[in-house]
């Protein structure tokens, strides 16, 4: 009997989750100023609560934030958001600027999104709701990464031989960008642009994908594996022509298995609007979709 439903438009690939950015920062005050007070997210109440790491929650993903004097890393590229209500953090953003007067911070309503910049130079683009994120109301829906011309075809091309992760080109606004599916409603995109970009700083992007060794023996038999972390966990930084071997582009992933102690950990996301002069009983907890 024929099938009644297109089943393979529910597919979601090998990468099943984009769980966290980690970038090192130098100064923990900023970032609580930035993230949690400006941005409305949440401080992971349980992990990382000490001065020397922050975990900031953002529904199911997060950013990780070490601290490091006075290393600050940059993601060469943009981390995408889904936020609440952008009216609402355009006005909190608006409240900690003058604490961040002296950093990179600043922020800009552009074309229906809120473009931000944190103080040590990483963007954000934060959206509101929109169904082509999938049922989110607070998320990391992409991590958008700016890449050399003539490169996104050959990326989209070694993520799905590597990674098994399904992979189109398209051009948004007239540019070749990769999309690299994460999971059902998240993606890592690839935009190329002829701007120079700045060496590769370290800065790593977490994944968890259902086929574990697979890729690692492919990466392996390219000699791409970078670290050996565990059990539970590899990693690799350099993504390479399929034919030639030519690096394209180094980011580094943290890979992890869907056996990974972490794996779909239930995340505590706070209510933002919540205040102290006007605090409403029962309603601390976020209660949208994330």
């Amino acid at each position: 009997m024929d099938a009644p439903y297109d089943r393979a438009r529910e597919d979601v690939g090998n990468i099943v989750h984009l769980e966290h950015v980690n970038v090192l920062i130098p100064d923990q005050r900023l970032a609580t100023l930035f993230y949690v007070v400006g941005l409305g997210l949440t401080r992971d109440p349980y992990l990382m609560v000490g001065t020397t790491n922050m975990w900031v929650n953002i529904g199911r993903s997060q950013m990780h934030l070490p601290s490091r004097q006075p290393v600050a890393q940059r993601v060469r590229g943009t981390v995408g958001l889904v936020l609440p209500d952008l009216d609402r953090a355009e006005a909190s953003l608006a409240a900690v600027r003058e604490d961040l007067k002296d950093t990179a911070f600043k922020f800009l309503r552009n074309h229906g999104a809120l473009e931000v910049t944190c103080p040590w130079g990483n963007r954000f683009r934060c959206h509101a709701p929109d169904p082509a994120f999938g049922p989110v109301d607070l998320g990391m829906p992409y991590v958008e990464l700016d890449v050399p011309v003539g490169t996104a075809d050959r990326i989209a091309a070694f993520y799905e031989a590597i990674l098994g992760a399904p992979s189109r080109v398209e051009e948004p606004d007239g540019v070749p960008c990769a999309f690299v599916h994460a999971g059902a409603h998240q993606t890592l995109r690839f935009r190329e642009t002829e701007a120079p970009q700045p060496d590769y700083d370290g800065h790593h992007v977490a994944i968890y994908i259902a086929d574990f060794s697979a890729p690692y023996r492919k990466l392996g038999e390219r000699s791409l594996v970078s670290v050996e972390t565990g059990q539970h966990e590899w990693r690799f930084e350099d993504i390479v022509d399929l034919q030639s071997g030519e690096t394209l582009f180094t980011v580094e992933h943290e890979v992890r298995s869907l056996t990974h102690p972490l794996f779909a950990r239930p995340l505590v996301n706070r209510n933002p609007a919540q205040t102290q002069p006007a605090y409403a009983r029962g309603l601390d907890a976020f209660a949208g979709r994330a």
